[in-house]
C-alpha cells in the first residue's frame, strides 16, 4: 500500500496563445487551461504505482474555481481525492510562497508516503517548487525520475540527467520530481470522467492550512 499526493498546476493551453501586436505581450484572456504536461504525467505515475500496490492517490492544487476542471481531470485519470487551494490572499505568490502553501496542504494531509510533481511547469520552467517542499518538509528528494520503482518502504529511482543517468535508492516518505519521460498519460474512458464529475473537491483557505497574511502572496514573496 502506498498514499501518494500529487501536485499540479492548471495553466493555459501554450498552443492558442497569441500576441497583441500593439503591445507586444501575450493575450491570455478566453484561453482554455489544462494540467501542465509533465504534472500530469506525475498523476499517471501515481495511478500505475497505485494499481500496482494500492493505496490512494490525493491530488492538489493551488488555483481558483476554474482549476477545479484540471482536479476533475485527474480524478478521472485515477485520483481518489482532490484539494483546491483557493484563497484571494494566495494571489501573486512567487515560488517561495507556492511552495509553502503546498507544503502546510501535504502536512494537513498527514497521511502519506510518496509526493510527486512534475519537474518544472511548462508555464513558468522554475523546477524550484517540488526542490523548495522536500526541504520545507524535511524530506529526501529525487529529482528528474523517468522511471520509479517500489520495493517496500524503499523506492528506487532512474534519474534523467543531462549526459549520464543514475539510479537511486531512497526511503519513503519522499519527494520526487518526474521528467516526460517517465510515461505517456491515459485518456480517462467516458465512465471514469462521468464518475469524477461526481467526486467532491475540498477546498481549502489560507486560515484552513494555519497561514497568516503576511506568509503568502506578494507579502511572504522573496521576489
Amino acid at each position: 500500500m502506498v498514499n501518494i499526493v500529487v501536485l499540479i498546476k492548471d495553466i493555459v493551453d501554450l498552443t492558442e496563445i497569441k500576441v497583441d501586436p500593439s503591445t507586444q505581450r501575450p493575450i491570455l484572456a478566453g484561453l482554455s487551461r489544462k494540467i501542465s504536461d509533465v504534472d500530469k504525467r506525475a498523476v499517471e505515475a501515481a495511478v500505475q504505482l497505485k494499481e500496482r500496490h494500492g493505496g490512494k492517490v490525493v491530488v492538489v492544487s493551488l488555483g481558483d474555481d476554474k482549476t477545479r476542471t484540471a482536479l476533475r481531470e485527474a480524478l478521472a485519470m485515477g485520483g481518489d481525492e482532490a484539494y483546491l487551494l483557493k484563497d484571494s490572499a494566495f494571489e501573486g505568490s512567487d515560488t517561495l510562497v507556492t511552495a509553502c502553501i503546498l507544503a502546510s496542504a501535504i502536512r494537513k494531509l498527514g497521511d502519506y508516503n510518496l509526493v510527486l510533481c512534475g519537474e518544472m511547469t511548462l508555464d513558468s520552467l522554475s523546477a524550484q517548487v517540488g526542490p523548495r517542499i522536500s526541504e520545507l518538509l524535511g524530506l529526501p528528494q529525487v529529482t528528474y525520475a523517468r522511471k520509479l520503482e517500489l520495493k517496500g518502504e524503499t523506492l528506487v529511482a532512474e534519474r534523467d540527467l543531462e549526459d549520464e543517468d543514475e539510479v537511486v535508492e531512497v526511503s519513503m516518505p519522499a519527494l520526487v520530481t518526474v521528467t516526460r519521460e517517465i510515461n505517456e498519460p491515459r485518456i480517462p474512458a467516458l465512465m471514469n470522467i462521468m464518475k469524477a464529475s461526481r467526486k467532491p473537491i475540498q477546498e481549502w483557505n489560507a486560515t484552513a492550512l494555519g497561514l497568516s497574511a503576511n506568509e503568502v502572496g506578494r507579502a511572504g514573496s522573496a521576489v
